[in-house]
């Protein structure tokens, strides 16, 4: 059988690139929560690296910041942040 040869998706970078992506999209961050229902502190707690949103919630908030997911995991190479 061939080796694999993957790239390692580690958490703190997948959390790094979605705190930029809410940073470029130039929306506040009482905007966000609002548009994904959930509180203010909850996208803080994303820009902190304290917590990661659920998958729906993740889903959700690629689709309003108009990124891929796969930007933010890793999988594929975006350069816009």
């Amino acid at each position: 059988m061939a080796e694999l040869n993957i790239n390692k998706i580690e958490l703190k970078m997948i959390q790094q690139r979605l705190r930029e992506a809410i940073k470029q999209s130039g929306m506040q961050q009482k905007e966000i929560a609002a548009k994904l229902g959930v509180s203010p502190q909850t996208i803080s707690k994303y820009m902190k690296n304290d917590i990661f949103p659920a998958l729906d919630t993740f889903a959700n908030l690629c689709i309003l910041l108009d990124i891929s997911s796969d930007d933010i995991l890793g999988i594929t190479e975006n350069t816009n942040y």
